[in-house]
């Protein structure tokens, strides 16, 4: 049997990432955690996002009066299944350049936890790592977070946490 390819290796790497994890959560807590802006900036680095999550809406990623991280639209909202983003890096000019890729994030039941699987794909060849290197902290995060209630206290999980207020 002939398998599908998944992703085009581009220049050495794929242009598309894949990070699954598990989650001792329901799909709706696992989705709270991704749309809720105050629950959002204590996993990821301290960024809030904000929008209203329908199809087609915009949201946007930032410290207010610190830094603008990204923007995008929401493609595809379904929960608390499957949210599919537009993602433009905006926190340094060599990152702005790359343009737009998309953030695919999907949650699925498994007994009383959940699996999240959060694509990052769509990214340009050669694409800037700095795009798609910090989730393995977001998620780590997230994860910490719902399952115990605390913040990961790794220097990345903090970069903002005190900054905009």
């Amino acid at each position: 049997m002939e398998q599908e390819q998944l992703y085009t290796v581009v220049g050495g790497r794929g242009t598309m990432t894949v990070f699954e994890i598990y989650i001792k959560a329901t799909p709706e807590r696992v989705w709270e955690a991704i749309t809720d802006p105050e629950m959002r900036k204590r996993y990821s680095f301290g960024v809030g996002v904000e929008s209203d999550w329908t199809e087609g809406s915009i949201y946007k990623a930032s410290v207010p009066g610190v830094v603008d991280i990204s923007s995008g639209e929401n493609v595809e909202v379904e929960p608390p299944k499957r949210l599919v983003q537009t993602f433009t890096a905006l926190w340094s000019e060599d990152v702005e350049k790359e343009g737009s890729s998309r953030v695919t994030w999907e949650i699925t039941p498994v007994g009383t936890s959940s699996q999240l699987r959060v694509t990052h794909d769509q990214l340009g060849e050669g694409a800037n790592n700095e795009l798609w290197g910090g989730w393995p902290m977001i998620l780590s995060g997230l994860k910490t977070l719902i399952e115990t209630g605390e913040d990961l206290d790794t220097p990345g999980s903090l970069r903002y946490s005190g900054a905009g207020g």
